[in-house]
């Protein structure tokens, strides 16, 4: 098992991350958290924790250096810098593919908030390495252009009770053009905070990276 502190190199940047890999992983899901947050999120690091325990690896990482968050948190300038953040996901994504550990794992990508329209981005940059994406409470439509070029199986996890967003995922779903599912959590909000909501996101999450992520995958095994 791989479990490490690392530094991705984006531009002028080095992006701090943590990377656990269970021996057998079935691929690799690279978390983009939402703005105003970090990859210490307590509710990603739980639905990675549900991840490693479904078999797959995880890289949650910051999307912003240091200094730039402390300026964020003054000017909120790069927290909606949706094609900043989709840039560095997209290094990250190579960079996984320079590792001789992660090159050969199928990777995913988990969004939340703004986070899930950089991951969308992504997606549709490297759609040869990205092959599903997974958006919690997050804002797709801000993936603009990029939503109809997304290749890679994309859920959308959204709160019942998170009526704005759950309206704003509903529209772009209809500008998706890849295989796609909303699915609602009912009675919750935005962060999901209410009693087993995350472990239902967890588990919708688990089950579209199990079904995307491993084609081919079983067979390399059994075979």
């Amino acid at each position: 098992m791989v479990s490490e502190n690392i530094l991705v190199p984006s531009g002028d940047a080095a992006l701090e991350g943590d990377l656990v890999v269970p021996g057998e992983a079935w691929g690799i899901v690279l978390f983009a958290h939402g703005s105003g947050s970090s990859r210490l999120s307590p509710r990603n690091l739980e639905v990675a924790a549900g991840l490693h325990g479904a078999g797959f690896g995880t890289l949650l990482l910051d999307l912003l250096t240091e200094e730039e968050e402390r300026e964020d948190v003054v000017t909120g300038r790069h927290r909606f810098d949706i094609a900043l953040l989709a840039r560095r996901l997209v290094d990250a994504v190579d960079w996984l593919e320079r590792r001789p550990d992660t090159v050969d794992l199928p990777v995913g990508l988990f969004g939340a908030s703004t986070g899930a329209a950089a991951a969308l981005m992504a997606a549709a940059e490297r759609p040869q390495r990205v092959s599903a994406v997974v958006s919690r409470g997050g804002r797709p439509d801000l993936a603009d252009d990029a939503l109809p070029l997304v290749a890679a199986p994309v859920l959308l996890v959204v709160g019942g009770s998170d009526e704005a967003v759950l309206d704003l995922n509903r529209k772009a779903a209809e500008r998706t053009s890849a295989l796609h599912r909303l699915h609602v959590v009912p009675g919750a909000t935005h962060l999901f905070p209410e009693t087993g909501a995350l472990e239902q996101v967890t588990e919708a999450a688990a089950h579209w990276f199990r079904d995307h992520l491993t084609e081919g995958v079983d067979d390399e095994r059994s075979g």
